[in-house]
């Protein structure tokens, strides 16, 4: 029920035992970094307290003690449904990815999701800066009417229907060309087995040809079409990559459409099946997906004018601390190797003009570190998926499947270890980053509060 050494995921359990007939429960050896290795039951009784109530109320108790400072939060949140045993709603704060709701309800409707999540706000002291979500209406009215607020289309949903629309059918076209010229080549050596002249062999000699070509062109398209994509996901940033400098939501609205354009101009000369609605479906999306842009710059300015800075200064901050800490982070991020790379050479001067900057040297460290610790912070509200609650739900989807369907405590179980016991690679916990401040390791705090474990079932005889 605790993070493995050296392990990623926020569950990870290992069977030891089980009890006798007639005993619903389940021992498990959890171990936890720099924690004793210990036990834990997985109680299957619905009606049993047991480890997991013990752990909900700590993590409540926690979070009490996080809001006693009176401050308000900005969310960014992330908001998805998933299905389970029940319909959950799912709020996340993206920059944290701290949970915030998991709860059940009987629909996904406007008044459901604002009952939830204004609850949740007002425990936790917290106002929403912006929504991102896929474009059900309900979710779109929750940002705009309940909560007066920026509703993000998914950039993550967005690129996922313009990949259903085209992936499938290069990707098709390239295997039936490949089959066709394994076809045509094997019929060309059996001719050529049995003797065979004349013009039959010519002809199929002159298929072979053909089909080769045509595996040449699609196996062309594809890396075309890859690219376009990768272009498409590197435009919607608040820097052009070509040179780090700043860009406006007008520029990146122009760039998205080329891009758009580019694909739909591609599938229209290798004849791809018309997917109007599909195409139209992404179309309406792109002003608001660079909308982003403008806001998350306006954001930045609102902190600077606070500061009552000279012109100077603003200029250093927006054209050479921002964009060095920007890169640093989403080079950091990024998985795809040739992205990682792109964007490391787009930062690159951007870092060698922020650290050779005459400002930059003038600052002594403690005030440098608090005004990189700025910069972090608004760097992390520049968030453009959901795609973290995607993959939170997906994981309880495989979990309830795993377990034949979970007891109602569960899901709080699991929420309250998210929060207090999974860890990123510089060792915070999603509380922690939310509440701006540090928590007692989840499992040495509980393990004492959890009665001795029945002991294994007697051999007969």
């Amino acid at each position: 029920m605790v993070n493995a050494p050296g392990g990623r995921d926020v569950v990870s359990l290992r069977p030891q035992a089980r009890r006798g007939r007639g005993h619903a429960e389940r021992v498990f050896r959890a171990s936890a970094s720099a924690s004793p290795p210990g036990l834990f039951t997985d109680r299957r009784a619905r009606g049993a307290a047991g480890a997991g109530q013990t752990i909900v109320e700590t993590a409540h108790a926690w979070e009490q003690e996080g809001t006693t400072t009176g401050a308000v939060r900005d969310i960014i949140g992330a908001v998805d449904e998933t299905f389970l045993e029940h319909m959950l709603l799912v709020c996340m704060d993206l920059p944290s990815g701290s949970l915030l709701v998991e709860a059940v309800a009987a629909n996904r409707t406007y008044a459901p999701w604002k009952a939830v999540v204004d609850e949740r706000l007002k425990a936790l002291g917290a106002a929403v800066l912006y929504l991102v979500s896929d474009r059900a209406k309900a979710l779109i009215q929750l940002a705009e009417m309940g909560f007066e607020c920026l509703s993000m289309p998914d950039f993550f949903h967005c690129v996922h229907d313009i990949g259903k629309t085209y992936s499938l059918t290069i990707g098709r076209r390239l295997r039936d060309a490949q089959q066709a010229l394994a076809h045509a080549e094997a019929r060309l050596m059996r001719r050529h087995e049995h003797a065979s002249g004349g013009q039959d062999t010519w002809q199929d000699v002159l298929l072979v040809e053909a089909r080769r070509a045509a595996v040449t062109q699609w196996t062309a398209v594809q890396p075309t079409y890859r690219l376009h994509l990768e272009t498409l996901s590197l435009t919607l940033h608040p820097f052009n990559l070509d040179d780090a400098t700043v860009q406006t939501s007008t520029q990146v609205t122009h760039r998205l459409y080329a891009e758009v354009e580019a694909i739909e101009a591609l599938a229209a000369r290798h004849a791809f099946p018309a997917c109007h609605a599909a195409r139209t479906k992404v179309r309406k999306q792109l002003p608001a997906l660079a909308a982003l842009v403008d806001f998350w710059w306006a954001g930045g300015e609102q902190d600077l004018e606070h500061a009552e800075l000279s012109t100077r200064w603003r200029a250093w901050a927006k054209e050479c601390l921002l964009p060095s800490v920007y890169g640093a982070h989403h080079g950091a991020h990024t998985r795809c190797a040739r992205r990682k790379a792109k964007l490391r050479q787009a930062f690159e001067a951007s870092q060698t003009a922020f650290e050779h900057h005459v400002l930059t040297q003038q600052l002594p460290c403690p005030a440098l570190e608090e005004w990189k610790t700025w910069a972090k912070q608004r760097v992390r509200a520049f968030q453009r998926t959901s795609s973290a609650v995607e993959g939170r739900n997906g994981y309880l989807s495989q979990m309830q499947h795993n377990h034949r369907g979970l007891p109602p405590q569960r899901p709080k179980v699991w929420t309250a270890l998210h929060n207090f016991d999974g860890r990123a690679a510089d060792g915070t916990t999603p509380a922690a980053r939310f509440f701006g401040r540090g928590f007692p390791d989840l499992f040495a705090t509980v393990l004492p509060h959890i009665a001795a474990l029945p002991r294994p079932r007697q051999r007969r005889g």
